[in-house]
C-alpha cells in the first residue's frame, strides 16, 4: 500500500489529516478523542490573553438536502485558563508522541507577549507554532487576528519578532479577507516563516429571521459578522492556495491547506494545488472524528490505484495546469451529447438552455415523453445542460475541435484571425 504519512518541516504525523484550531481541538477530551479515532494531528486551538465568548455562537447555510454546507461561527480563540491548556498539551504530547501537536497562537501587539507566550508553549511540547492572522471576528476590534494578516507590513513585523524567540518550525495562517493573499504570503516568508497556511474564515453573514429581523447567530437580539467555512468555501481556497503555489516568493513555502475539506478527495485536490497537509474543521463538527478513517483509506486507495508511493509524488502536480485566460485555446471546443438510452426526459437540460444559454436543445415532442437531442452547429460547450442534468454521465462533453492549430486570444487579436463564429 502507498505510505499516506507526511514531514511537515520535521514534524512527522501517520497521515496527512490535521484537525484545524477549532473547537474540536479546545481541550485535551477532544484531541485524545480524534488521536485514537486516527487523525495525523492536531492544531491546537489558538492561545492568548484571556477572553470571554458568547452565546449564542454558531450559524449555517444549508442547501437542498445538504445541512450545513457553509459554517458561520462568532467565538473567539480559547477562553480556558493559559495554563489549563499548556498542561493538557504536555500530557496530550506524552500519550501520542507520533502524531502532530502543532499550537495555533495569538498574542497581545507588542514583542515581549510574543515571546513569552512562545516561551511557554515550547516548554509545554509543542511541536511547532500556527500564528493567526485570520480571525474576522472579536479580535480584529483589539488590532489582532484579520487586522494584522490584512496588513502586511504589520504580519511582517509580527513573524520577525515570533523568528526571534521560536526554537520550532512556525506557520503562518492567513486571512482570506483580502483582495489576494499573496501580498502578505510574501511579506511572512521575508520575515522568515517556516510555512503557510491558509485559508482562515470569511466574514459574512449567513441569514436573518425573518420573524425576529435579527440575523444569525444572535445575542441578546443582535449580531456580529462571523468567519464562514465549510463545503461552501472550498472553491475559494483553493483559488487562494493556487496563488501561492504560483507566486515565485511563496511557491516553495510548505503550505497545510484549509477551507471545506470534507473528504478524501478535496484533500487530495488540496495537495495537488500545493498543500502538503490538510487540516479539517466543519466536517468534524458535523460528522464526528471516526470520518478520517474514510479519508485515509480513500487516500490510500486513490495512491495505489494512481501509482503514487508517498504523499510528496503528487503534492502541486496542478498547479501547472492553471493558466491565464488569454492563454487558453480558442480553437478547443467542447459539443455537448444526451445519452438517450439514459435520458429520463425531465427537460431540464433544454429548459435551462433555452431560457438562459444558447438554445442549442432541440425537443421532439411526443407520447409518452418528449425527446432532446443537441444541435452541434449551434452549442458553444458551455456545460450547463451537464451540470443541471439529475442523471449521472447522461450528458457528456465531446471534444469538437474547431481547427487543428493551437490559437489563443493574444494571437487572434494581434494577428488579426478570422473569428470563427462557432
Amino acid at each position: 500500500m502507498a505510505d499516506i504519512s507526511i514531514d511537515f518541516l520535521g514534524i512527522k504525523s501517520p497521515n496527512p489529516f490535521w484537525l484545524a484550531s477549532a473547537p474540536p481541538t479546545d481541550k485535551k477530551i477532544n484531541v485524545v478523542r480524534a488521536f485514537e479515532a486516527g487523525w495525523g494531528g492536531v492544531v491546537w486551538k489558538t492561545l492568548g490573553s484571556q477572553v470571554k465568548n458568547v452565546s449564542s455562537r454558531y450559524s449555517s447555510v444549508d442547501y437542498g438536502k445538504k445541512r450545513m454546507m457553509g459554517f458561520n461561527n462568532i467565538e473567539l480563540i480559547s477562553d480556558r485558563p493559559l495554563d489549563i491548556n499548556l498542561r493538557e498539551i504536555t500530557e496530550v504530547v506524552k500519550m501520542f508522541p507520533d502524531r502532530a501537536m502543532i499550537v495555533s497562537l495569538m498574542a497581545d501587539n507588542n514583542r515581549a507577549a510574543w515571546h513569552e507566550l512562545i516561551m511557554k508553549c515550547e516548554d509545554a511540547g509543542a511541536m511547532g507554532f500556527e500564528l493567526n492572522f485570520g480571525c474576522p471576528h472579536g479580535m480584529t476590534e483589539r488590532g489582532m487576528g484579520a487586522s494584522v494578516g490584512q496588513d502586511p507590513e504589520i504580519a511582517k513585523m509580527v513573524v520577525e519578532w515570533v523568528m526571534e524567540k521560536a526554537n520550532i518550525p512556525v506557520i503562518t495562517k492567513l486571512t482570506p479577507n483580502v483582495h489576494s493573499v499573496v501580498p502578505t504570503g510574501r511579506a511572512v516568508v521575508e520575515a522568515g516563516t517556516n510555512a503557510l497556511s491558509l485559508i482562515n474564515t470569511i466574514q459574512s453573514v449567513t441569514g436573518i429571521d425573518l420573524d425576529t429581523l435579527v440575523p444569525n447567530p444572535y445575542v441578546a437580539g443582535k449580531s456580529v459578522f462571523g468567519g464562514y467555512c465549510g463545503p461552501a468555501v472550498k472553491p475559494i481556497a483553493l483559488k487562494m492556495l493556487t496563488t501561492i503555489s504560483q507566486d515565485p516568493l511563496t511557491r516553495n513555502v510548505p503550505v497545510s491547506g484549509i477551507g471545506g475539506v470534507s473528504t478524501w478527495k478535496d484533500a487530495v485536490e488540496f495537495m495537488l494545488l500545493g498543500a502538503s497537509s490538510v487540516q479539517v474543521c466543519t466536517a468534524a463538527m458535523t460528522h464526528g472524528f471516526r470520518i478520517v478513517e474514510d479519508m485515509c483509506e480513500g487516500l490510500n486507495n486513490w495512491m495505489d490505484e494512481k501509482g503514487y508511493q508517498k504523499v510528496t509524488d503528487f503534492v502541486g502536480k496542478s498547479v501547472e495546469k492553471m493558466t491565464h485566460w488569454e492563454d487558453l485555446d480558442i480553437n478547443y471546443h467542447h459539443v455537448a451529447n444526451i445519452n438517450q438510452d439514459q435520458c429520463i426526459h425531465c427537460g431540464l437540460c433544454y429548459i435551462a438552455c433555452e431560457d438562459t444559454s444558447h438554445q442549442s436543445i432541440r425537443i421532439d415532442r411526443g407520447n409518452p415523453h418528449n425527446q432532446y437531442t443537441i444541435k452541434e452547429e449551434d452549442c458553444v460547450g458551455c456545460n450547463l445542460c451537464k451540470l443541471v442534468c439529475p442523471v449521472d454521465s447522461c450528458i457528456t462533453m465531446v471534444e469538437k475541435r474547431v481547427a487543428p492549430e493551437y490559437v489563443n486570444w493574444k494571437d487572434w487579436q494581434s494577428q488579426g484571425l478570422p473569428l470563427n463564429d462557432h
